[in-house]
């Protein structure tokens, strides 16, 4: 009996299978939830793309080696007896390994404890067309995989690269900043279990995710939905990361710019910016983020972003940078800041504007901080007081040019409470 693909794939991932048929993409990021068959997809893939393809080979890992047996092996054997192709494959315990018999291609699994012994993995026939890092989340940093890609990525004409996890819940995570960065080779998929046929998952899976949703709603965000929901300390839920369109540019008229200096351990940071304040909505779209950027090198780089040479309200802290970028042509003005000036503007950002809404690929930085910017907790789980002053240089250069903006909403409110107004 012949297996269709819809009754072992699930429709959310359908584009998916047909861009990598197509060749579309080298970096396939597939996050979500629990159930969402992520892994389920990945093996098919793998297997149904070796026995089409006579010198493709496939390597999996995850970062400590003795949890691939009852992970990554289990579901690809999973694949090979769900496509009807059993007889075809020889699985191996020691090594760990599965063979397609007909050709002698392997598909090998190792641990990332030394992402070194990647470089050891010889092959009789064909490369490694397919490589899969299972549970990502697990890993440190991306330099394991890094290295490891660099190792395996020879030799041949493509490669299907697979990445598989549920997010943490920090948006500091590194794999949660991760997807934030956009690469024309990658595609970023986030899925569930609620497109997943009810009868591949059974009746009791549902019956414990509702039962979680009505009692911990965050808890089944997070474990059933995967979504990052944060620490509990997020600041900006008025963050939307999407493309501001060339249509969109050429009609913002309330340009907002601010700088924030820097040079060897922290960066410059320089924001161009739409500010709507009728509708409550910010746009960045350009940004600058760059460390060791030397003066000259610095204007010349704002002055292809700000044409018209409008004002820039920067860092007043750095009275000599800003005399310096006035001598070669720009028009600096300090921020005037003042006591209680951060909590003020940060609750201005967080409050005042409905919407923040970045570009990730013109403004990844400022995507990436906006995003993940979190307060502190104490040894005892209790939010410290004040904000973190770290990985907040867009945020600081975002507040200095909207600083007109927060001193006028300022007076307003001090204009009301001396009437005796709330």
């Amino acid at each position: 009996m012949e297996v269709k693909l819809t009754d072992l794939i699930a429709p959310q991932f359908y584009d998916i299978h047909w861009d990598i048929i197509e060749g579309k993409h080298t970096h396939y990021k597939l996050y979500g939830g629990r159930g969402s068959t992520k892994s389920s997809f990945i093996s098919i893939e793998i297997i149904m793309g070796m026995m089409q393809d006579p010198d493709a080979n496939a390597a999996c890992f995850r970062r400590v080696g003795n949890t691939l047996q009852e992970s990554v092996y289990e579901q690809l054997l999973w694949a090979i007896d769900a496509l009807g192709v059993s007889h075809l494959w020889k699985p191996s315990l020691s090594p760990l390994r599965i063979t397609y018999l007909p050709t002698g291609q392997r598909i090998v699994f190792r641990g990332c404890d030394d992402p070194n012994k990647s470089k050891s993995i010889k092959l009789r026939r064909g490369y490694f067309k397919y490589i899969w890092y299972e549970e990502r989340a697990e890993f440190e940093g991306d330099e394991d995989e890094r290295k490891i890609n660099q190792s395996l990525m020879r030799g041949g004409d493509h490669y299907v690269v697979f990445y598989s996890w549920n997010p943490p819940k920090s948006l500091n995570s590194w794999v949660n900043q991760d997807v934030l960065t956009v690469r024309d080779d990658t595609l970023c998929n986030h899925s569930t279990y609620l497109t997943v046929p009810r009868e591949w998952l059974g009746e009791q899976f549902f019956i414990e995710a509702n039962e979680l949703k009505k009692r911990k709603i965050m808890a089944y965000r997070h474990e059933y939905l995967g979504e990052a929901i944060g620490t509990g300390g997020k600041v900006f839920d008025n963050v939307i990361l999407r493309e501001i369109t060339p249509e969109e540019i050429a009609i913002f008229d309330k340009i907002r710019q601010g700088l924030d200096f820097g040079f060897a351990a922290d960066p410059l940071a320089f924001l161009r910016m739409h500010y709507n304040k009728k509708q409550h909505r910010l746009y960045i779209y350009r940004e600058i983020y760059q460390v060791n950027l030397k003066n000259r090198e610095a204007v010349a780089k704002i002055k292809k972003i700000n044409p018209e040479n409008k004002i820039i309200t920067a860092d007043s802290e750095e009275p000599r940078s800003i005399a310096t970028f006035n001598e070669m042509g720009l028009r600096l003005i300090g921020a005037k800041k003042g006591p209680g000036s951060v909590d003020f503007g940060m609750d201005y950002l967080s409050n005042e504007i409905d919407e923040i809404i970045i570009d990730p690929v013109t403004c990844p930085n400022a995507a990436r901080e906006f995003s993940t910017y979190e307060l502190e907790r104490d040894k005892n789980g209790n939010f410290k007081g004040g904000y973190p002053d770290k990985d907040n240089h867009t945020i600081d250069a975002c507040r200095y040019g909207l600083e007109d903006d927060m001193i006028q909403r300022k007076a307003k409110v001090r204009s009301k409470r001396a009437a005796g107004l709330r």
